[in-house]
């Protein structure tokens, strides 16, 4: 018995190192991997001066997405000066202080003259005078910047055809800078009026991101900063980057069509506390004057507006989608 079992065993284990060692031949997995190998098989080098071509060209690439990095970083801290000119204001510093000072002196006046108390006027003329301001500032930054993408895609292709027509990439910008839509005209004749004055015309593209914080701006610029040092197509480039420009303006619309019942659902949700409260007021308003007459009715109102505020920012925070 115990020889049969030996038996066994010894036969079981030639049949497995067998089954190892001859199947992968006898299914032909031996030549399937050598028809694999044979087909990514790598190509032969490129010559020196391509290798040296490609390389140049990968760094000037890399050296221009490190600028990019870090103009990111420091658009987020940026001089009222900048923030004023690209909100397309001709404002000097100087002057939006002083208007922004004379609207926080009204707002604190005008309340305290009606008797609504010291804190409360001090409150409303700080928003008045601080948070109303840079609101409006960045609210005109945000409706130029939208202008901005809708005619961009459109500038490029101009500047495509005029290209292939056989214009030099200077008179194309000039095209755009005399007959172009706003906001594209004014930052086109800008970069236009750089280059006028010495700088190269790369250069000049690249400062178009200072005035126009969008990634679509800084992709033109890379794109002609890199033709510019390098060579290559340009209208070629030009002509992938305006797919690019269409492809994520179609992809915002559709971000925002699919955001719009998240959006109507949480300006519902925030208005009905408003809007239930003006009703009850209007019906009997006896009822809701110990709201603000009374201490403890005071309180609840400021417990319940910081509440709402913090629901509010946590819905504007969950509906805001970024790409």
């Amino acid at each position: 018995m115990h020889v049969l079992m030996l038996f066994s065993l010894v036969g079981l284990a030639i049949g497995g190192v067998a089954w190892v060692f001859l199947y992968p031949i006898l299914s032909g997995e031996r030549a399937a991997e050598r028809r694999v190998a044979s087909v990514a098989r790598t190509e032969p080098a490129a010559p020196r001066h391509v290798r040296t071509a490609q390389k140049t060209r990968r760094e000037q690439v890399e050296g221009s997405l490190k600028q990019l990095e870090a103009r990111t970083r420091q658009a987020k801290r940026l001089p009222l000066s900048v923030r004023i000119t690209q909100a397309g204001l001709n404002w000097s510093q100087q002057r939006f202080i002083v208007t922004s000072a004379a609207l926080g002196v009204a707002g604190f006046i005008l309340p305290f003259v009606v008797g609504m108390g010291l804190l409360a006027s001090l409150g409303l003329g700080f928003v008045m005078g601080f948070g109303l301001p840079r609101w409006i500032l960045s609210w005109l930054k945000k409706r130029r910047e939208a202008r901005f993408l809708e005619h961009f895609p459109d500038a490029v292709d101009v500047i495509v055809r005029g290209i292939k027509a056989g214009l030099p990439l200077l008179d194309s910008l000039r095209m755009i800078a005399s007959e172009g839509p706003e906001p594209v005209r004014t930052e086109i004749r800008s970069i236009v009026e750089t280059q006028t004055i010495g700088i190269p015309l790369g250069e000049a593209c690249m400062k178009l991101y200072e005035r126009m914080p969008l990634p679509e701006a800084n992709f033109f610029g890379i794109v002609i900063s890199i033709q510019q040092r390098a060579g290559g197509n340009l209208s070629e480039a030009l002509a992938n980057l305006s797919r690019v420009l269409r492809d994520r303006k179609r992809m915002k619309a559709k971000i925002q069509a699919m955001s719009m019942e998240a959006k109507a659902s949480a300006s519902i949700i925030g208005a009905l506390p408003l809007a239930v409260m003006g009703l009850v007021w209007f019906t009997s308003p006896k009822y809701m004057e110990l709201l603000w007459t009374e201490p403890l009715g005071r309180m609840m109102m400021t417990a319940c507006a910081v509440w709402m505020s913090m629901g509010i920012l946590v819905m504007r925070k969950m509906i805001n989608f970024d790409f």
